[in-house]
């Protein structure tokens, strides 16, 4: 069997449910599936690259967002083969998860796959269109800009990111400047800022705000079954 380090948690869940045993490390950040008992080896941007070459895995599993470059370039240097990926569209993420869980050994397309695939083309054309900030972060405050998979997922949805033409992909933008922008709708997903009842909304009073999950926003694994009725339901919600 391959054995398979992730550094992504997105393809961590997508690689667990496809090809059960091939993941021997992963990051402090892959949380999906919560019974998964693999050697946990730093974070996304810090990942061990030490403790990764103990492992001695046939492929490790990145992203060209996620990880930085730095540290793929040592994965190769101490002779391990790295397959990055690039997701800026739900499109892409199906064909990209293709590619990975072929490489990690599966013996056949994951019927999770299918269903994803299904969901996504099964959504119907919005009745209407709702212009909307995401703030990623804050603290600085940071948003979703141009050319993101969390930016196209939401506009199947009949939400228009604001700074989807910005020329940053997570441009940093002061509050002040995102109320002024005067927003249908804030998103504010629970990762990977935290944004809860009680920390978020209270800047944008006045303004919608939908609190939505942010595996379902910016993982494209197994969640992507359930992601197109979870997040309409939470904009619908903020919408009322």
């Amino acid at each position: 069997m391959t054995r398979v380090v992730s550094l992504v948690p997105s393809l961590t869940e997508a690689v667990a449910a496809s090809v059960p045993g091939a993941l021997v490390g992963a990051t402090d950040w892959c949380t999906h599936p919560a019974d998964l008992d693999v050697v946990r080896i730093g974070g996304t941007k810090n990942p061990k690259v030490d403790r990764i070459v103990r492992l001695a895995p046939d492929l490790v599993l990145a992203n060209e967002e996620e990880n930085r470059e730095p540290d793929l370039a040592a994965l190769r240097e101490a002779g391990l083969t790295v397959l990055v990926t690039e997701v800026r569209s739900v499109p892409q993420a199906f064909r990209e998860l293709d590619r990975v869980v072929a490489a990690c050994g599966a013996p056949a397309r994951p019927r999770w796959l299918d269903e994803a695939e299904e969901a996504w083309a099964r959504l119907p054309v919005p009745n209407a269109r709702t212009t909307a900030v995401v703030p990623v972060w804050r603290r600085p405050w940071m948003v979703l800009g141009r050319d993101t998979f969390a930016g196209d997922v939401l506009a199947r949805l009949g939400v228009d990111n604001v700074y989807a033409s910005h020329a940053e992909r997570y441009p940093r933008i002061p509050v002040e400047e995102l109320r002024r922008a005067a927003p249908e709708l804030v998103v504010l997903p629970d990762e990977p800022y935290r944004f809860t009842a009680d920390d978020g909304p209270e800047a944008f009073a006045g303004t919608p705000c939908a609190l939505v999950s942010g595996r379902h926003l910016t993982w494209y694994g197994p969640s992507s079954t359930e992601a197109p009725r979870v997040l309409a339901e939470a904009l619908r919600a903020a919408r009322r």
